[in-house]
């Protein structure tokens, strides 16, 4: 007789993702948590699924928005890397 679990509740699900994006590996997780590499490689790949649905339901100064925070963001990841190996 095959052997089944109850599903993994959303919240679970939706901390792995946030884990896996936050720069954590998938193996790792794996490791420390019960759900294998594959589980939660698939739970990444529906929310990116998720995601692109969402972005298509976006008006254009949504998206205008979207960029421009994004480009703030790829900004502030430069200056925080600079100042850090200045720091070191």
């Amino acid at each position: 007789m095959q052997r089944t679990r109850n599903p993994y509740p959303p919240e679970f699900r939706e901390q792995m993702v946030a884990l896996v994006r936050s720069g954590r590996s998938v193996e790792c997780l794996a490791r420390e948590y019960e759900p294998c590499a594959a589980t939660i490689h698939e739970w990444v790949r529906q929310e990116a699924s998720a995601d692109r649905d969402d972005l298509n339901s976006l008006t254009s100064e949504e998206r205008e928005e979207l960029r421009q925070l994004r480009r703030e963001v790829k900004q502030l990841h430069q200056e925080s890397d600079i100042l850090s190996k200045a720091a070191a």
